[in-house]
């Protein structure tokens, strides 16, 4: 791994190149309150993070990562619109591979412009590939928001529709529920037996827990009512399945996709973003016709990305994250915002992987 002066003078470049895009340059706090922001991390990053307590302050945690604070501050103060960089070190714990440092660089660049998304997503994108110039990466892109509109488009009850957008960055989780609502899978016989009883608050083990009897009873009646149910239909199974199986090159995948917004019309307005969004690619010079992108991309890491994802890495060496990685993140500038909002996508370089291919080369 190279030496920290190596991998903060790289930072320091990259800095430099954003704030030629148009960015300015933003610090925000190495300790957050963790209260207001665990929640907002995805279960990776949120089960990875330091967290400690301070006495006047509560819980505080060291920063896993500059998206979220860099929001904050947005949304508290910015002008509209905004472009940002940061630099700096994120602390994240490493439970299953001891060769990853649990303290690294990120440098990041943040796009807060309501005109147009697709050109904000595209420069992102571009001002990102062109910052990792000279070093050999594969390029993969993908859309959150195309499944999250497939899901709301859905012929079955809200319940149901918030539960699998909850576990969209779950797969195994989202399969198990789309497979239960379709009829696919039994109930569980614990769960038939729940349900089966006259009245299943009266039990003689003790209540453990910190569901109050109150939640304990309205979770019952919701599954109750998801019980008798109308099953999702086999056609729209098979649609969501067949839309995240696709994995081609973007002009193949847009063409697939309009493919199956034929049936699936909930996704059409997702579709067009696609379709702008590849134009817009191609206008920045990015070669669109080559550029890969996964319906699926983005599911299992980047849970507060909302719409286009996207990461840079190295051929090869699955051993090593990713060199880069990035996403359009609107929903959290609406957590964060109080009643404001404004549409937002960023994305951030590790130096220290780049250092390490660079002194490789």
């Amino acid at each position: 791994m190279a030496g920290k002066e190596k991998i903060r003078a790289r930072a320091a470049a990259l800095t430099s190149q954003f704030e030629a895009a148009g960015a300015v340059s933003v610090e925000t706090s190495m300790l957050l309150p963790a209260e207001a922001l665990l929640d907002l991390y995805g279960e990776d990053i949120r089960g990875r993070a330091y967290v400690t307590s301070d006495a006047l302050r509560g819980e505080q945690m060291l920063r896993p990562d500059f998206t979220v604070p860099v929001v904050q501050m947005h949304m508290s103060d910015g002008a509209e619109p905004a472009r940002y960089t940061y630099a700096g070190e994120v602390f994240r714990r490493q439970e299953e591979d001891q060769s990853r440092p649990n303290e690294y660089f990120q440098v990041g660049y943040e796009v807060f412009d309501r005109n147009n998304p697709a050109a904000s997503d595209a420069e992102v994108f571009a001002v990102m590939q062109d910052a990792l110039k000279g070093v050999e990466l594969r390029a993969a892109t993908g859309d959150i928001g195309i499944l999250a509109a497939a899901v709301a488009g859905l012929e079955t009850t809200e319940r149901r529709k918030q539960a699998l957008a909850r576990h969209i960055w779950r797969p195994r989780k989202f399969k198990a529920l789309l497979d239960r609502y379709s009829g696919k899978s039994e109930v569980p016989p614990s769960r038939a037996a729940l349900l089966a009883a006259d009245d299943p608050m009266l039990h003689d083990f003790p209540d453990i827990g910190l569901r109050s009897q109150a939640e304990v009873a309205a979770r019952i009646e919701g599954l109750r009512a998801e019980a008798v149910a109308e099953p999702i239909s086999a056609l729209q199974v098979e649609l969501i399945e067949a839309l995240l199986v696709v994995r081609e090159t973007l002009p193949n995948a847009l063409e697939h996709i309009r493919d199956l917004a034929v049936d699936m019309p909930a996704i059409t307005e997702a579709t067009f973003r696609l379709r702008d969004r590849m134009h817009a690619l191609e206008a920045r010079g990015v070669d669109v016709e080559s550029l890969e992108f996964e319906a699926s991309y983005g599911r299992t890491s980047m849970e507060y990305y909302d719409g286009f994802v996207f990461g840079f890495y190295v051929p090869g060496r699955a051993d090593l994250p990713p060199v880069a990685t990035g996403g359009r993140y609107d929903a959290l500038t609406r957590v964060l915002g109080q009643g404001r909002e404004i549409p937002a996508v960023g994305g951030v370089i590790r130096p220290g992987i780049l250092v390490e291919l660079e002194d490789a080369a």
